[in-house]
C-alpha cells in the first residue's frame, strides 16, 4: 500500500501566492513605470525586457518561494499561526485585515501630506495606473514573504526558540520586529532618492527620512502582528490594502 502525499490547505494556498507573485513580476516589467525607472537607466538595461521578465519571474519563485518555505516552518516552531488556521476566521484572516489597511492608507496620506510641506522635494512618487494595481500585489506578497515570513520567523526562532529557550517571548517578537522595520523601511531609500532625485544619502531631508521610517516602520509592525496572530495571509492583505489606498487611489488622484 502506498501513502499519498497531500498539500495542506495552507501550503497550497503559499504556492498560489508564489506563482502569482511570480507571474505579475513578470507582467509589472512590461507595464509603464512612469518616474520609477527613469528613461536614461531603462534605455541602459543590461537585456531586453523578454530576458528581465522571465529573470525576474524566476527570482520570485525560486529565491522568494523558497525564502517563505523556511519561513513557514520556523513559524510553525515558534506557534505563529498558519496561513489557513482553524483558530482564525474569515473575518480575521481577510476582512479585518482589509479594514485596517484601508486604514493604514489614508494615515499614509494624511502622513505625506504634512509632511511634504516640510521639504522642498514634494510628495512620495507613486507608480502609475494601472501599474500601481500590480506593485501593490507585488509588494503585498513578496514584501512580507522576506521581511515578514522569512526575517522575523527566522530571527525570532533563532533568539526565542534556540538561545533563549523559550523565553521573553513578546520581547524578542517585537524586538525582532523593530529590525524588520528598520530594514524594510531602508530598503525604500534607495528608490526613494532615485525617483526624487538625491544624489547622496546626506542629502536626503531629515523630514523626509523620518516620513520613510514612519510610514513603512508602521506597516511593518502592523504586517507583523498579524503574521503572529493571524497568519501569513493577513499580513499580505494588510499590505496590500494600504497600498491600493495609498498608490493605487491616492497615486490616481
Amino acid at each position: 500500500m502506498t501513502s499519498r502525499f497531500v498539500l495542506s490547505t495552507s501550503y497550497k494556498v503559499y504556492f498560489g501566492l508564489v506563482v502569482l507573485l511570480s507571474a505579475l513580476a513578470a507582467l509589472n516589467i512590461f507595464l509603464p513605470q512612469g518616474d520609477f525607472i527613469p528613461v536614461n537607466i531603462e534605455q541602459s538595461m543590461p537585456a531586453s525586457k523578454p530576458i528581465l521578465a522571465m529573470v525576474s519571474a524566476a527570482i520570485m519563485l525560486f529565491v522568494y518561494g523558497g525564502l517563505g518555505l523556511v519561513g513557514i516552518q520556523l513559524g510553525k516552531k515558534v506557534g505563529f499561526a498558519d496561513m489557513i488556521d482553524p483558530a482564525t476566521t474569515v473575518q480575521q484572516r481577510v476582512v479585518t485585515p482589509a479594514i485596517i489597511g484601508v486604514g493604514l492608507g489614508l494615515f499614509f496620506i494624511v502622513a505625506d501630506l504634512a509632511f511634504n510641506q516640510l521639504h522642498k522635494l514634494g510628495p512620495l512618487p507613486h507608480p502609475p495606473f494601472p501599474t500601481s494595481i500590480v506593485v501593490s500585489a507585488i509588494a503585498g506578497i513578496g514584501e512580507e514573504i522576506v521581511f515578514r515570513l522569512f526575517f522575523i520567523s527566522f530571527w525570532f526562532w533563532l533568539f526565542y526558540h534556540v538561545i533563549l529557550k523559550r523565553k521573553y517571548r513578546q520581547i524578542v517578537f517585537w524586538i525582532v520586529t523593530f529590525f524588520s522595520a528598520m530594514a524594510f523601511s531602508a530598503g525604500h531609500l534607495p528608490s526613494v532618492m532615485m525617483i526624487l532625485g538625491v544624489g547622496e544619502f546626506v542629502e536626503i531631508p531629515v523630514a523626509l527620512l523620518i516620513e520613510v521610517f514612519l510610514l513603512n516602520g508602521t506597516l511593518s509592525f502592523v504586517t507583523a502582528y498579524f503574521l503572529q496572530k493571524h497568519g501569513f495571509l493577513a499580513a499580505v492583505g494588510v499590505h496590500f490594502w494600504t497600498d491600493i489606498v495609498w498608490h493605487v487611489i491616492w497615486g490616481s488622484i
